[in-house]
């Protein structure tokens, strides 16, 4: 796992299993949905693997997509719902310096409203093409090492 192994306590595990306290939206046999105890804004929604994943690298194919497509799922039902957000955040921080702070995956589903009060003001500059290919062959070369069940075109 990326991060540690499983721990005696892992909150989204508990609330997985029905052992914690949680506001619950949706839940099948792959996934868990619930709202987030510290939102953003009013109808954040965290979606989580039932089974104990740290971070992406411990994220099988099926699992992904599962939680892409109920994360998806949940952000038409907020557009729809009574909370009518003018945008949706489908967030996900992969490790602590990404910004994780429970070490079980989720997928953040939030809400957007005007004057929120939330920004995110990257600091970003050009980088030249040279570079640019640079960075493309890493990854290329990466990619070549990754097995085909964990890569899709």
């Amino acid at each position: 796992m990326t991060r540690e192994s499983k721990t005696a306590e892992c909150l989204f595990c508990d609330i997985a299993a029905g052992r914690a306290e949680a506001s619950l939206v949706y839940s099948d046999d792959a996934v868990v949905a619930f709202m987030d105890r510290y939102p953003v804004t009013p109808g954040h929604l965290l979606v989580v693997p039932r089974g104990h994943m740290v971070g992406l690298e411990d994220l099988d194919p099926g699992t992904g997509a599962r939680i892409w497509g109920v994360g998806h799922a949940l952000a038409r039902a907020l557009r729809r719902s009574q909370f009518r957000p003018d945008g949706i955040n489908v967030l996900l921080c992969d490790g602590e310096l990404a910004f994780q702070s429970v070490f079980h995956f989720h997928l953040h589903v939030i809400p957007r409203y005007p004057g929120d009060g939330w920004e995110i003001e990257p600091n970003t500059h050009e980088r030249a093409r040279d570079l640019l290919d640079g960075d493309a062959r890493v990854i290329r070369n990466a990619i070549n090492g990754a097995t085909p069940d964990r890569l899709t075109p």
